[in-house]
């Protein structure tokens, strides 16, 4: 269905985090409302919508209730089930589609799709038993590390192994399902490129974003990414071809590894507006949210010019062990700007926000953001 949703027009959110959050305050500044639907009760998508449902996304007759008061409807969680998307689709658009959804929300599915069309991936096997496993060391290589399949992000599900004897222990740990057995990779540094398609086919990207991860869960991003222009460009590049590929409609981020020598390989694909995107809020000509907004809906995407560089930092829940953080002393520097979730509990790793800051350089907005995270 190639409907066009005009502002005015409702867009359902499956998900209530601050990805939707933020999807939702770009959506009604563009004269949208915003229904969302999730198992929690006033989320941070919640705190914003129009309309929120409280429900499991294995409840099929509560999505096809919920999808009756929409005009289209897509993601900020990946971790929705295919048949949620399809009782969806038997009643209104959804977007992206549940067939792209399949294939990124499962690690091992999305490593099949994209080695088999020569997209640069690491070395890696999928497994499904111990025997399997020790295998698959064998041909990938140690040290690797094994990743469930499923439900897997911010480094969950995800272990380190140095020798076949830990492989019984891991197999162990990560409950004896579907795995990705993965080489390490000696890499440079991380970065990743948020795409967007719209629903005719026109392809934009962000550009490459540097990205910094401290115990496997995002801690800064800058923007435009320290790296040779060439390698940016093909990375770019590499994520439209994903994009057209999937035949994908809204924003999607691929993460890949920089190598010593300047190869990329692709790590991950996150079929929603992405953390390291955040920055595009205030650096861009059109947010990764407005940008999903536009896609979703069948409007012509915006401008992904960077105005200025800008760099990013999460704000976890370890900020708040001694307290409420210091808002003024990080508010009083010259160009910050605070983004809180609205969640309730802050506990450690858990993200409540992120600090987003502008300079004439990446390395100086980098800086900047780093000390007024510090002085929380």
């Amino acid at each position: 269905m190639n409907r066009i949703v005009h502002p005015g027009g409702t867009i359902g959110v499956l998900g209530g985090g601050q990805l939707g959050r933020m999807l939702a305050l770009a959506a009604r500044r563009m004269g949208y409302r915003v229904h969302c639907f999730s198992p929690g009760a006033d989320t941070p998508t919640g705190q914003v919508a129009d309309a929120e449902v409280t429900a499991d996304y294995g409840d099929l007759e509560a999505i096809r209730a919920f999808v009756v008061g929409v005009d289209v409807v897509t993601f900020e969680f990946e971790n929705v089930s295919a048949d949620a998307a399809d009782a969806a689709a038997e009643i209104v658009p959804v977007r992206p589609s549940g067939a792209a959804l399949h294939i990124t929300q499962q690690r091992a599915r999305e490593k099949a799709f994209l080695a088999d069309r020569g997209f640069p991936v690491t070395p890696f096997a999928r497994v499904q038993s111990l025997d399997e496993l020790a295998v698959a060391l064998g041909a990938v290589g140690l040290p690797a590390i094994v990743k469930t399949a499923a439900f897997g992000y911010d480094g969950k599900g995800q272990h380190r192994i140095t020798g076949i004897e830990q492989a019984e222990t891991v197999w162990s740990v990560v409950g004896h399902q579907e795995a990705v057995v993965e080489r390490v990779v000696d890499f440079a540094c991380e970065i990743s490129v948020v795409a967007a398609r719209g629903l005719e086919g026109a392809v934009v990207d962000y550009g490459a974003i540097e990205n910094r991860h401290v115990n496997h869960i995002l801690d800064l991003s800058v923007a435009p990414a320290r790296i040779p222009p060439t390698v940016a460009a093909e990375a770019g590049a590499i994520a439209r071809r994903i994009v057209e590929a999937l035949d994908y409609v809204g924003v999607l981020c691929v993460e890949f590894f920089v190598t010593r020598d300047h190869r990329l390989l692709v790590n991950e694909i996150a079929p929603r507006p992405h953390n390291s995107g955040h920055l595009t809020i205030e650096a861009a000509a059109t947010s990764q949210f407005e940008q999903q907004v536009r896609a979703v809906c069948g409007l012509p995407l915006g401008s992904t010019a960077l105005t200025r560089p800008a760099a990013m930092v999460n704000l976890l829940g370890d900020l708040w062990a001694e307290g409420e953080p210091d808002w003024d002393a990080a508010l009083s520097l010259p160009g910050v700007a605070l983004h809180l979730y609205g969640k309730d509990e802050p506990r450690p790793g858990r993200k409540m926000g992120h600090l987003t800051v502008l300079a004439d350089t990446a390395g100086e907005a980098a800086d900047r953001a780093i000390a007024a995270r510090a002085v929380l």
